[in-house]
């Protein structure tokens, strides 16, 4: 049977299966264990709960193997049987060890909560630039499959043009560093990109550049207060002018476009780094409603392991 004692002998091992070294493990499982007695309490006494405290049998397994499987399940995404039958449990009773330590996880965690009121409470200069490196945010869309909808609303809706598979979509918003400062909820894969960023995106502060790719054309007129940067696109190009001869780009544009490319290349970093987990880049088994929750875990984990630190 796995377990934290014999995992953490191998610290090679133990990153590739947890996405964390032993000491990022530790410095998170002391925090838990700090916050986890009232933490349980509050969850046991629920106004909802049928039962007593002290009803029903005690965890198999102690917190930090509960944990440690929480890791594995999320780094390597296997099937709940077998994360189970690896720590001694039964499929079910390891998804509902696995799901009753989330939310306290995700509070643990520097989320993208916790980012965007962070944003909010910006005032000076010294605070933006701390917060935004170079006075620069970056934004990006990633798209994750999801298994085929029987609903054959959803199958239309949730089908992406650009992937040719069924999937859902989430924004991510980046400073310089990769700190992930905003993610919006999921939303269907036929939506656009712009689309989901005037339904969800970060107030930023008037003096940080927001930088786009071509999937956001439009923002520059509908937020004119934004100061932001998109690169030139050809024109004579796009849907319903076949056979106009395009525009070609000029020295100066083209090198723009590079220079902001390069520039841009640090949210495509931590769309790889979220995808390292792979609850958040292989095909999502789960139900969507806990979509959500998991993949704030994942920028919670991607965020602590850039800044080293639980404090916001």
């Amino acid at each position: 049977m796995l377990n934290y004692a014999i995992l953490s002998k191998h610290p090679e091992h133990f990153k590739t299966f947890t996405g964390l070294t032993t000491q990022e493990f530790n410095t998170l499982n002391q925090q838990i264990a700090q916050q986890y007695p009232a933490y349980e309490h509050n969850r046991l006494t629920k106004t909802n709960r049928k039962r007593a405290i002290g009803a029903g049998h005690p965890y198999k397994l102690d917190l930090t193997n509960r944990l440690l499987m929480l890791f594995l399940y999320y780094r390597l995404y296997t099937s709940s049987t077998l994360i189970g039958y690896l720590f001694g449990l039964d499929q079910t009773n390891a998804l509902r060890n696995i799901r009753n330590l989330e939310p306290l996880l995700k509070d643990v965690l520097p989320n993208t909560d916790k980012q965007t009121q962070k944003i909010k409470r910006l005032k000076t200069t010294a605070e933006i630039e701390k917060m935004f490196p170079g006075f620069e945010a970056f934004t990006d869309a990633t798209e994750q499959e999801i298994p085929r909808p029987q609903n054959k609303t959803k199958r239309k809706t949730h089908y992406s043009g650009k992937k040719k598979k069924h999937t859902v979509k989430t924004q991510l918003t980046v400073n310089k560093q990769g700190t992930i400062v905003h993610k919006s909820p999921h939303a269907k894969g036929r939506t656009h990109d712009y689309a989901l960023y005037k339904h969800s995106h970060p107030k930023l502060p008037p003096e940080v550049a927001a930088k786009f790719d071509l999937g956001y054309v439009g923002v520059e007129k509908d937020y004119p207060l934004l100061k932001c940067m998109l690169p030139f696109k050809k024109k004579g190009v796009g849907r319903g002018k076949k056979g106009v001869k395009a525009e070609p780009l000029s020295g100066e544009q083209k090198l723009f476009n590079k220079l902001l490319s390069s520039a841009r290349v640090v949210v495509e970093h931590a769309n790889s780094r979220v995808k390292k987990f792979r609850i958040f880049g292989e095909e999502f088994r789960n139900r969507l409603r806990r979509y959500d929750i998991m993949t704030d875990i994942v920028c919670g984990v991607v965020n602590f392991r850039i800044s080293g630190t639980l404090s916001v």
